[in-house]
């Protein structure tokens, strides 16, 4: 998951930058209304984690944006602005959730998961294909009922996978939605992450390279371990 923070208080923002990678969820920080408006122009993002004061354009001139845009991006106000009212008007403006400040990590990681599941009604909770059990609230990986321990980086990657159902993603593309801007273009990250992520998986190889393509799940793997990185 790739979120969008929008957070002009410089602490905050990076503590839950930095609270939202520990849980494989890649985050993008935006300190004021038109740097958020120009990560939105070039970047797709799952979710908006929105503060409501901010320099600039406002929040709630961004949820408009987001809202007259058609892009479908689910919307979090994440603010002080705690009453009534103030809650009211942010679902009027197209939020689909409210939470305020102070807050709990956990809870903002709740709640992302949530609308996240909820962003695509077909998918289920827990996602399996080809043998392969992800939970993604637990954060468990389970392969023909053996558990596979995964670091915080090849979840996210495996999740990406897993979502696709078995369509090809690019190299770009999972760089796009399991890392943050801050990603160098030109690394081989995501290379040595798939590599080791079929390690951990095992035999018989479960993620396929397409050969100038990408990779993605073998819905039938091949017992033979014939694919590279």
């Amino acid at each position: 998951m790739r979120v969008l923070v929008v957070e002009d208080e410089p602490y905050m923002a990076e503590a839950i930058r930095d609270g939202l990678r520990l849980e494989a969820i890649a985050a993008d920080v935006a300190g004021d209304g038109n740097t958020a408006l120009d990560l939105l122009s070039i970047n797709a993002y799952d979710i908006a984690v929105l503060d409501r004061d901010i320099p600039g354009p406002s929040g709630d001139e961004i949820a408009e944006s987001i809202v007259a845009s058609g892009s479908g991006t689910p919307i979090l106000m994440l603010t002080a602005a705690d009453r009534l009212d103030d809650k009211a008007s942010g679902f009027g403006l197209g939020a689909d959730d409210y939470l305020t400040k102070p807050f709990e990590l956990k809870e903002l990681v709740l709640r992302l998961r949530a609308l996240d599941r909820r962003r695509v009604h077909s998918r289920p909770p827990v996602r399996e294909i080809a043998g392969l059990r992800l939970d993604p609230f637990r954060r468990e990986v389970y392969r023909d009922g053996r558990y596979v321990p995964l670091t915080r980086k090849q979840f996210a990657v495996l999740e990406v996978l897993v979502a696709a159902e078995g369509g090809v993603l690019s190299a770009e593309k999972l760089l796009e939605r399991a890392w943050d801007e801050n990603a160098d273009p030109f690394t081989n990250a995501v290379r040595i992450t798939v590599s080791a992520l079929r390690k951990r998986l095992g035999e018989p190889w479960l993620i396929a390279t397409v050969p100038g393509v990408g990779y993605r799940i073998d819905v039938a793997p091949d017992p033979a371990p014939g694919s590279g990185s």
